[in-house]
């Protein structure tokens, strides 16, 4: 169709620096809903997305588990994938910045920048980490703010009074890497002349491409005096280096929104009804749009549009910006089990829940969605399985009984007539990313639907003879009403669209289908579509997410502890965490303790159970992660440490009471031990 519309869209490149969790799928949720839209509507949408790659933090992750940053992105990505998948998410490609196409274009862009007269260079003075030998990046510094004086805030920004500040400024900074006192090295570096685009970027904040409250927020920078960006950084590094600059990176800022062009260059070589150029030319007639996080909308609506302004492609049509979850109304937190690894939801509950809670929450501006694991529960089972699985199970046994045809005649013609009516309503909210509209619109019509059918009441007609065809009329209307509420769903539920489509023996529940009428028309047996929630599910994934954390912070919390190895290390500039007072360190009871009994956790990826002797007579239960480092009989027999007056922690596998102390290095871990000679009991000191 010639007004068919070609849109390209991309999710914001998560970090290959860890895994997936519910702040993540937020946005890949949203952007999925809109992109199935769109094709439900007969648009051609395309969706691509790749992981972010290149920068410090990938560097020494890799460099910590003794791999290559390679090997490192390779892994994570086969996570990241498997996770957008559990949850739905359907990429048309999900990529890597690491790629050949991304270096193709990085460079072309930084070539026309430079050709243009707006790259320049400046020596600048930077904080530098003489045990690492690295400079430092502005978050790999902690210190005191050097506005109110908080201690451990990062070198860009204060957590406590939200002052902005050059790392150079923070008192008493250390290294987070170290703990060494940086120093200030002098260094060249390279950067985009962004003034130079002021003015262009004055309009194009205010043309419409941004929400209105961004743009406002925008117009602090644009109407005041932009200040150059810095695009380059010094090696060690792991990224594209500078060409005919050795020892010089491009910032991974600059080749990561690069990314989304090499990943849709990647599709377009593997489809021939794709064309780069038709999308990316400055004169393109496509759209294009970029569904990110609030808290880098600089990055996309400042530095982006300028960029690729100066180096001849297309600017977005539109950049839309979301808030952060909170859960519970708080924060997430891996203390209360509320920082939900994307995995361990998907190992208690069905993608679709989270996908239809976060589309009833969400707006189109940039509110903080809140995830409240009860009201989560409850709106499921009442929406979902209350309401809309409740008509189709109402109705079907009551056709299957008839034969399994749909009546050839439309009880209510008015009433399907205005649920169809009603798709206009709901394809504009979707259009608009007012998806908790949508969803009140179709809940509306869901609540019509039951009522229509608790009405009429058709088991009651049932029982009375001669009344066959008038039920099979009821039914049918409701398996009507049904379907089209499963239409304007599909965007947020596609895997009960698919199960819907099995059940009403059709191929396609598209929005275009909406003014088609099954009359006569023959269905299958109703199956399931979707289960309640039950509040054992959600108190079982806040214990696993709390074992996760447990697991991650196992190795963490003795790597003090590590000798240090690294160059030029001295006594003053070892690893210096955050000082506790001695009354804080006192209360902790450490304790030998003998391994009495150790066993696999079934259902558990990353724990143990041991039983312990603690010199009571009575022994403890301890539930530890450090499965992936131990066989139980390796420690059976074995005086370990213990933390005898840890508070017992109530877990799905039992009560865990008490803690085994373990150090970390690298990959590896040791639990800590005594000499067998000391009796269960003892005291360390």
């Amino acid at each position: 169709m010639s007004d068919t519309r070609k849109i390209l869209v991309t999710s914001a490149l998560p970090y290959a620096n860890g895994p997936i969790h519910l702040g993540h799928m937020l946005e890949h949720i949203q952007t999925d809903i809109w992109v199935r839209f769109q094709n439900s509507m007969g648009n051609m949408c395309t969706y691509v997305c790749a992981d972010d790659t290149h920068g410090t933090a990938v560097m020494l992750r890799a460099e910590k588990e003794g791999k290559t940053p390679e090997d490192l992105i390779e892994s994570v990505n086969a996570d990241h994938k498997r996770d957008f998948a559990g949850f739905l998410i359907d990429h048309h490609n999900y990529y890597s910045t690491h790629s050949d196409e991304n270096r193709y274009y990085a460079e072309y862009i930084y070539a026309q920048l430079q050709k243009n007269g707006h790259i320049s260079t400046r020596n600048i003075w930077q904080l530098y980490d003489p045990v690492k030998e690295i400079f430092l990046a502005d978050r790999f510094v902690k210190g005191d703010c050097p506005k109110c004086g908080a201690q451990g805030q990062y070198g860009d920004a204060c957590e406590v009074c939200s002052a902005t500040y050059e790392a150079n400024e923070l008192v008493n900074p250390k290294s987070v890497y170290t703990g060494a006192t940086p120093e200030m090295r002098e260094s060249e570096h390279y950067f985009f002349e962004l003034p130079l685009f002021q003015n262009m970027l004055r309009e194009w904040t205010r043309s419409g491409t941004l929400q209105d409250s961004v743009a406002n927020k925008l117009a602090e920078w644009v109407d005041a005096e932009l200040q150059a960006w810095d695009v380059s950084r010094d090696a060690p590094y792991f990224g594209f280096e500078i060409p005919g600059s050795p020892g010089k990176y491009f910032y991974v800022w600059l080749d990561a929104p690069i990314g989304y062009m090499a990943s849709f260059k990647n599709l377009c070589d593997r489809r021939d009804d794709l064309d780069f150029d038709t999308y990316w030319a400055v004169d393109s007639k496509a759209e294009l749009y970029h569904f990110i996080g609030k808290d880098i909308i600089n990055f996309h609506a400042l530095f982006w549009p300028a960029m690729l302004e100066s180096a001849g492609f297309r600017k977005p049509s539109g950049v839309y910006a979301h808030g952060y979850v909170t859960v519970n109304g708080e924060k997430m937190s891996k203390s209360r089990g509320t920082f939900i690894m994307a995995k361990t939801y998907l190992e208690h509950l069905n993608p679709e829940y989270l996908r239809y809670y976060y589309a009833a929450k969400l707006g189109s501006g940039v509110e903080d969605i809140d995830l409240s694991l009860t009201d989560f529960a409850q709106r499921v089972n009442s929406d979902l399985v209350g309401k809309v699985v409740n008509i189709a199970s109402r109705c079907a046994g009551f056709v299957k009984k008839a034969g399994g045809s749909l009546s050839n005649t439309v009880a209510e013609p008015e009433m399907l007539s205005a649920f169809q009516q009603a798709g206009d309503r709901i394809a504009e909210a979707y259009e608009r990313r007012e998806f908790s509209k949508a969803v009140r619109e179709i809940m509306n019509l869901a609540d019509r639907a039951n009522e229509y059918i608790q009405a009429k009441a058709p088991w009651s007609m049932a029982k009375e003879a001669g009344r066959d065809q008038e039920v099979l009329d009821v039914c049918s209307m409701g398996i009507h009403l049904f379907r089209l509420i499963s239409i304007y769903l599909g965007p947020v539920l596609p895997e009960m669209n698919d199960k819907v489509k099995a059940f009403l023996n059709v191929d396609s529940l598209n929005f275009t289908d909406r003014d088609q009428v099954l009359t006569g028309h023959a269905i299958n047996k109703f199956k399931p579509l979707l289960t309640r929630i039950e509040m054992t599910q959600i108190d079982a994934l806040i214990e696993a997410s709390i074992e996760d954390a447990a697991a991650e912070a196992a190795p963490k919390a003795a790597a003090a502890n590590k000798p240090a190895t690294e160059k030029k290390a001295a006594p003053a500039k070892t690893n210096e965490p955050e000082e506790i007072e001695f009354g804080d360190f006192a209360k902790v009871d450490l304790r030998v303790a003998r391994v009495l009994a150790a066993d696999h956790v079934e259902g558990a990826d990353k724990l143990l159970q041991l039983t312990l002797d603690v010199g009571t007579g009575t022994p403890r239960q301890v539930f530890s992660g450090i499965k992936s480092h131990y066989q139980p009989a390796d420690l059976v027999g074995k005086n370990v440490i213990y933390v005898f007056n840890l508070k017992p922690r109530k877990m799905r596998f039992g009560v865990s009471e008490g803690m085994v102390l373990a150090a970390a290095g690298g990959d590896q871990l040791w639990v800590l031990d005594a000499s067998d000679e000391v009796p269960p009991g003892t005291r360390v000191s």
